[in-house]
């Protein structure tokens, strides 16, 4: 005889109810905090709201936002700078944030005062950081420029924030430094999850230390090296406030990157719909490498697993 399955269904949906009801509140500020501000941009990005021209109101316009936004060479530039950017930052950092790693992870005397060492640049805030660098860097008698001339690297000091090129050396190294521990202490976390016996097991079939990190290493660090990676790229192409505070995105327009020009049209030229439809574009492409990431490296870990 086969037992009643009623009191079993209904003990179920009771918890199921019972379940959206303790999640309800995370789920109301997700939606209150994440969905909301979001969904209201996208609605004042397809408006014409000027604060310059408040009796125009707020007339529909569609996509005009977004294709002022295609033929505009300032957003494209800023786009361009953003892109550099992001490409030179990040890839130095998961450079030296890998060796960092990779040095933490041996035992040694004192080992536990290094980490914490390591970990200090990324507790600063960031305008203290970019205040510093700043201080590093400014004039001709700067920190930076002493030590060149001392050096004999250079006979005349540069002046870092007046030309265009120079301007993005100082912000660079100020982002490498600030964030490359966060990147090292994610792929320290990972270093730590590979198991010992599989060196021994490589070093004992005759496997080169070069050998044990491409065949070993590498392929275990893949997960860690993905989160770093997302995170990294994802913050260093919304930078904002480092170059705001070190070179207002001057020379010129010449290190503005896409932040600064959306902060700039929503807030000093007033223009709201302009201004909402270039945060839309940046988390479209945020959003987009960030599936990009997980589809291209996460295929690539499903594979290495199976």
């Amino acid at each position: 005889m086969m037992p009643p399955t009623r009191p079993i269904a209904g003990a179920e949906r009771a918890e199921a109810r019972l379940a959206w009801w303790l999640a309800a509140p995370a789920i109301a500020t997700i939606l209150l905090v994440a969905l909301f501000p979001l969904a209201w941009t996208v609605w004042e990005s397809v408006h014409l709201h000027d604060l310059r021209m408040p009796w125009l109101g707020q007339p529909f316009v569609g996509l005009a936002n977004y294709v002022e936004a295609a033929r505009d060479a300032r957003f494209r530039e800023a786009l361009a700078h953003t892109v550099l950017f992001t490409a030179v930052t990040v890839t130095l950092e998961l450079t030296i944030g890998c060796l960092l790693a990779l040095a933490m992870n041996r035992a040694f005397r004192g080992r536990g005062l290094v980490r914490a060492a390591v970990l200090v640049p990324w507790a600063i805030p960031t305008v203290v950081s970019a205040l510093l660098w700043r201080f590093i860097f400014e004039g001709q008698s700067g920190i930076a420029n002493a030590m060149l001339v001392r050096l004999g690297l250079v006979r005349t000091p540069p002046v870092w924030f007046i030309e265009a090129g120079l301007a993005w050396v100082p912000v660079v190294l100020a982002d490498v430094w600030k964030t490359t521990p966060f990147v090292a202490l994610l792929l320290l976390a990972g270093l730590q999850n590979i198991d010992a016996s599989l060196y021994e097991a490589a070093r004992i079939d005759g496997a080169s230390a070069w050998r044990q990190f491409r065949h070993v290493t590498l392929p275990l660090l893949r997960p860690a090296i993905l989160v770093a990676l997302i995170f990294r790229t994802l913050d260093a192409f919304r930078v904002f406030d480092l170059i705001y505070v070190m070179t207002g995105g001057g020379p010129g327009t010449s290190t503005e990157p896409i932040a600064l020009y959306t902060f700039n049209s929503l807030l000093q030229n007033l223009r709201f719909g302009y201004g909402s439809a270039l945060s839309v574009i940046v988390f479209a492409v945020t959003f987009a490498l960030a599936l990009g990431y997980i589809r291209f490296l996460g295929a690539g870990l499903t594979e290495t697993r199976a």
